[in-house]
């Protein structure tokens, strides 16, 4: 059914909140009216947020990390394990294995996974920049494969083994404590910290 709509102005609010993922058009419209509920300088310092954060983010140049400088926090700290990186596949996923407080180590996020169905391959990922840091930094000691455990995440575990075997570092995997095609962002803390702790060597055939 045809949405009326009595502004103009209101209808391409609305179709912007629509764009955004996981956002139905109902749930845009209440999302647009609660905004035009708030005070003007509310609404100004909400929409000026996101045009800075756009305009002014980061990405770490060691681990692609979003950050507000030209390397994160997490690299930039001397606490940090440096003999051990974490692969994800995006910032959810660090986020996600940082409130678990089980791991102390570095990371690298990939940026997605290999899905031929999708048109991602290894070039359209951090992989040759990954390679780089273990082959130049004599400190990695283990690279941890943190990758949801679904079938574009196995596969790229696979091609991620295979390219880090010849530099001689341990690669591990996390334990299958993620239920088969969940995502790493949502399994929950205990069970994701569990996962890290419990890693084990990576097997051609996992």
């Amino acid at each position: 059914m045809t949405q009326h709509y009595s502004s103009a102005l209101l209808e391409r609010a609305v179709d912007e909140f629509a764009k955004l993922p996981g956002i139905g058009h109902k749930t845009a419209v209440r999302l647009v009216l609660h905004l035009l509920r708030q005070d003007a300088a509310a609404v100004e310092a909400f929409a000026g947020s996101v045009a800075r954060l756009r305009r002014e983010v980061k990405f770490c140049r060691v681990c692609h990390n979003i950050s507000d400088t030209d390397t994160c926090e997490i690299c930039s700290d001397p606490r940090r394990e440096r003999n051990t990186i974490c692969v994800v596949e995006d910032i959810r996923d660090v986020m996600a294995i940082e409130n678990t407080q089980q791991y102390r180590g570095l990371y690298h996020v990939l940026g997605g996974v290999i899905s031929p169905m999708d048109g991602i391959g290894p070039g359209d990922l951090t992989i040759d920049s990954l390679l780089e840091r273990v082959t130049r930094d004599t400190e990695v000691r283990e690279v941890i494969l943190a990758l949801s455990p679904t079938v574009e995440g196995d596969t790229t575990n696979f091609y991620l083994y295979r390219r880090l075997a010849p530099t001689g570092v341990r690669v591990s995997v996390i334990a299958r404590g993620i239920a088969q095609n969940d995502e790493l962002q949502y399994a929950d803390e205990v069970t994701l910290g569990r996962s890290i702790v419990n890693r084990t060597p990576f097997k051609e055939e996992n």
